[in-house]
């Protein structure tokens, strides 16, 4: 008679050794208890049972068995063909808050991987991870906040091409953004007033090299005079504001906003299809209810309870510090230039003559001019356009050779010849 095989683990055969050394009287069950690190009462159950059936008694007594709380094939089928018609290409735990949220399926994040990868609906996935040099969260909420623009088909084909301009608090991972057409100096402007509204000012902001966030340029005069480099509208815009430009070197940098990039990449988009959002404005509305419940669950607690964000200064005019500026010079007559177009200033007086004057151009078309701290009044006199332009031919000079010059009989220097003076006086004699 052949013996029944026992499979068993290795921590249990490891029981079962000390257990026939504590029944051969080798070890004490208080001695094996410390050993196992079990009480002496579990110790007397285990030598018990397995001088009643053996090995066997030291495996659990539900091995083998179906659990009671298995869930039913037909559930599974049913959960798998909703994963396939509906939710197909969402992820095990999104899924499974969409099955509870829309379907009303109680299912957990593991029990629907298995049955996703049962039915082909999900692979493992082996990320390759590259080292970098790990850099703690900053302590405080609002103390550096991580920004960039995503530009990623968010709409799926059922509207235009939009770009997220995001904003991670480096210190919970609270998310902020809003979508734009691309990414450029208006939306950074706009996506800030909208982050400083709601937030406050934050100490630092952290982003990448983007021309809209470092310029290449030289600095101008006016920069080198006040000893700074030269900026761009939006950096200048954050440095009036008292806020600190931190430009990142690498992508892996400013990881937390690109981490989160990737995952509303996977749920934003999932959710806006199931809302049917088909356009920028829908999508700016969907976000003011999306991002607080996304925030509730994903970020974190500060290390530090203090909130570094400061509240606008009451007398702080925002329109003045986010919109286009420069210095223009008031010429001759009286009139200002900027971007190819002409301001003539209503009563001139002669101080202003040659004086910088200080433009503002806002992103809703207005142009406002200030000299000497107020606003002048001004009118469009002209707009210049490329091929208006008055197009300056160059003249060819040919120099021809002098020729020798012969002064007439009777030029000066023939007049007064001390020669000619003399023969007339011998003449004379």
């Amino acid at each position: 008679m052949g013996k029944d095989i026992i499979v068993m683990s290795r921590k249990e055969a490891e029981r079962l050794k000390v257990i026939h050394k504590i029944m051969g009287k080798e070890l004490t069950q208080i001695e094996g208890g410390k050993f196992l690190k079990l009480s002496e009462r579990q110790v007397r159950r285990m030598v018990k049972a397995v001088r009643l059936r053996g090995a066997a008694g030291i495996v659990h007594g539900n091995r083998g068995r179906e659990s009671s709380r298995k869930m039913p094939e037909e559930e599974e089928k049913r959960i798998g063909q909703l994963i396939e018609t509906r939710y197909n290409d969402f992820g095990p735990t999104l899924a499974s808050e969409k099955l509870w949220e829309r379907e009303k399926i109680d299912v957990s994040r593991e029990k629907l991987r298995q049955i996703m990868m049962a039915e082909g609906l999900w692979k493992v996935h082996r990320r390759k991870r590259d080292v970098h040099q790990w850099r703690e969260r900053k302590a405080h909420f609002g103390e550096m906040v991580q920004m960039d623009g995503s530009d990623h088909d968010w709409l799926e084909g059922r509207g235009p091409e939009m770009v997220f301009m995001g904003y991670v608090d480096d210190a919970t991972g609270d998310i902020f953004g809003r979508f734009y057409d691309y990414e450029g100096v208006y939306p950074a402007l706009d996506s800030f007033r909208h982050y400083i509204d709601l937030y406050g000012l934050p100490s630092s902001v952290y982003f990448d090299k983007h021309s809209t966030y470092k310029t290449s340029r030289q600095p101008d005069t006016d920069e080198l005079l006040r000893g700074e480099w030269a900026k761009t509208q939006f950096a200048r815009a954050l440095g009036e504001l008292g806020v600190e430009c931190i430009h990142a070197h690498s992508p892996q940098a400013k990881g937390r906003v690109e981490r989160a990039f990737g995952t509303l990449q996977d749920r934003l988009i999932k959710e806006m299809r199931l809302a049917q959002i088909s356009t920028k404005e829908e999508a700016n509305r969907f976000l003011e209810t999306y991002l607080p419940k996304h925030n509730l669950r994903f970020a974190k607690e500060a290390r530090q309870p203090a909130n570094f964000h400061t509240p606008l200064p009451k007398r702080l005019n925002l329109d003045e510090i986010l919109c286009l500026k420069g210095t223009r010079t008031i010429n001759n007559g009286y009139v200002i230039q900027w971007k190819r177009r002409l301001w003539a200033v209503e009563a001139p007086s002669i101080t202003m003559n040659g004086r910088k004057v200080e433009v503002m151009e806002h992103f809703d078309g207005r142009i406002d001019f200030r000299f000497n701290g107020r606003y002048l009044k001004v009118r469009e006199v002209t707009v210049l356009k490329k091929e208006e332009t008055p197009q300056v031919k160059a003249i060819v000079v040919v120099k021809r050779r002098k020729g020798k010059y012969i002064p007439p009989a009777n030029h000066p220097w023939r007049r007064h010849n001390p020669a000619l003076h003399h023969n007339c006086y011998l003449e004379r004699i």
